[in-house]
């Protein structure tokens, strides 16, 4: 059986980790030029499993025109950087930016975010994923091996990428000559000599990116990094997330998801909702019908009842009145009014 991606937090739909293939449709179909090394079912030529382990995607693109395809909400299995060149681009990650040249945006593997309104721009834009092992806040970043920063700055330039979430930054010449310099390589034949300048290249990137974050002093904060920020942001993606919040939940299964142990998620929960996971779970589901009534009133119960994830119309009653005080019936029929 073919293994699926892992999902991530969602918004407006589940989110699984991103292998951008509108952007490999629109290479295909030569909308625009597009050079990489890749490996998952990225876009880009395939990396043999020798090289660079933990390169996920390293590529750019070039888009002469406006493009019929954007990149939806989604996430990747590591951290991002993506690099402006030039032409302007929209990038979201849950505030709306408007890229411009020389603009770097960094998400986390936990960080949903989407490029173009809806659809992209004329633009020239580099990127690099590189799998940490991690897919929480609270989890340990591991690094490939080949990444050989001084152990300390590594640590430091770890603590800057996990204790600050900001998406955008202003990249700075450095930055902005590894990633032309990557491109050039990339337009080259795959041997070992191209692998040998991309090592020494992503590693100048990554030290360059760790002197322009220090020298930014920006504000640290470590309540990002903890397994309470990780039960946090899935609590507020079963708020978002019809189709999330409709899975078969088990606190077993919730906990699972958070890489956390249950009792240590069943705690945290309670803590940040005053309600037990299932608790929490029915009442958003509650809080989704009630909506739901409201702006889809030709719906009968029965259908309100699946679509929101309950397995029968009596038991979403009861749990409907547990919650609002009075049956669904009674709450749409108080609504027309």
């Amino acid at each position: 059986m073919k293994k699926q991606p892992p999902t991530f937090r969602q918004q407006d739909k589940f989110i699984v980790a991103d292998r951008c293939k509108p952007l490999i449709e629109a290479s295909d179909a030569h909308q625009l030029k597009l050079y990489g090394l890749a490996r998952a079912g990225y876009p880009g030529t395939p990396l043999s499993a020798s090289d660079l382990p933990g390169l996920l995607s390293l590529a750019v693109w070039d888009a002469p025109k406006n493009q019929s395809w954007g990149l939806k909400t989604h996430c990747n299995e590591g951290i991002e950087l993506a690099f402006l060149e030039s032409g302007s681009l929209i990038f979201e990650a849950e505030k709306v930016y408007s890229l411009k040249p020389g603009d770097m945006a960094i998400t986390r593997p936990w960080q949903p975010h989407s490029l173009g309104d809806p659809n992209i721009t004329p633009s020239r834009l580099h990127w690099i994923i590189l799998d940490v092992g991690v897919r929480k806040p609270h989890q340990k970043w591991q690094w490939p091996r080949w990444l050989i920063l001084d152990p300390e700055d590594l640590k430091q330039l770890t603590t800057l990428l996990r204790q600050n979430e900001n998406p955008v930054w202003s990249a700075g010449n450095e930055i902005a000559d590894c990633f032309k310099k990557i491109a050039q390589v990339l337009k080259g034949s795959q041997n070992s000599l191209q692998i040998s300048r991309l090592t020494i290249l992503i590693n100048e990137l990554f030290l360059s990116l760790y002197e322009s974050l220090k020298n930014r002093r920006m504000k640290l904060m470590p309540e990002l990094i903890t397994s309470h920020r990780t039960v946090e942001l899935f609590l507020q993606s079963l708020s978002e997330d019809q189709e999330l919040l409709n899975r078969e939940w088990t606190i077993a299964s919730m906990a699972d998801y958070c890489h956390l142990g249950v009792t240590h998620f069943t705690r945290l929960c309670k803590t940040l909702s005053n309600m037990t996971p299932m608790q929490y779970l029915n009442n958003q589901k509650i809080e989704a019908a009630a909506m739901m009534i409201q702006q889809k009133p030709e719906l009968s119960m029965t259908e309100i009842a699946f679509r929101c994830g309950f397995n029968s119309s009596q038991y979403f009653a009861t749990i409907f009145k547990h919650f609002r005080g009075t049956t669904p019936k009674a709450y749409k029929n108080s609504r027309q009014l």
